[in-house]
């Protein structure tokens, strides 16, 4: 089973050393612990790890500033935020920067290897309490509120039956990218991950994206 190279950040030291060893205990590889956003960021450049689990609110730098910077450049570390809050905003600003992962401490421990491992394949993993919080789903399942623009531009895309490398060099992005886009609107939007579910859904819904 394939063991991701783990970085975490976190200035509570109590929290950082105690995920440190729930993590290592796991027989997890932890390359790096840092107590601030900037020595994170800057050890993600240097040491590329798999994942970087990182708390929103540190010193110089927060975990959205870390994952906007991933983002911007293009760095394959796949970014799982830990918070303790559980305000909607943060919520929303993490999921434009296309993190992988939210998690509550107050669940950590519980979900952790859950996340790695959704993560691991490329799936991203909310925090139940969280995403049933903020994700506003109608019961008809036909609510795009949720949805990035950028999301929603690849969702009208694959409604015209674009594949993801058409809507890549459509867009001029990666293909890793839209695909990162694709994993996060199914998760969003509760779709059942089946063959070619994403695009029967925004065919289904073409009208609710305009």
């Amino acid at each position: 089973m394939f063991k991701p190279d783990i970085l975490i950040a976190d200035d509570h030291p109590l929290l950082l050393k105690g995920l440190e060893e729930f993590l290592k205990e796991k027989n997890y590889s932890i390359i790096a612990t840092c107590s601030d956003g900037l020595s994170a960021y800057n050890t993600i450049i240097k040491e590329k790890p798999d994942i970087a689990i990182l708390d929103i609110e540190m010193p110089n730098m927060t975990g959205i500033d870390i994952a906007k910077n991933c983002s911007r450049h293009n760095i394959e570390t796949r970014i799982v935020l830990n918070t303790l809050h559980k305000e909607k905003k943060l919520f929303d600003d993490a999921v434009k920067y296309n993190i992988h992962g939210y998690l509550l401490k107050e669940f950590a421990l519980s979900e952790i290897e859950a996340c790695i491992a959704s993560v691991c394949q490329g799936k991203p993993y909310f925090s139940e309490k969280i995403y049933k919080r903020f994700s506003h789903k109608t019961t008809d399942g036909t609510n795009t509120d949720v949805l990035t623009r950028s999301e929603v531009k690849i969702l009208k895309l694959i409604a015209d039956e674009m594949t993801s490398s058409e809507i890549a060099d459509f867009l001029s992005i990666s293909v890793r990218t839209v695909e990162k886009h694709r994993a996060n609107m199914i998760k969003k939007l509760n779709i059942d991950q089946k063959p070619n579910s994403l695009l029967i859904w925004s065919q289904k819904n073409k009208d609710s994206l305009f």
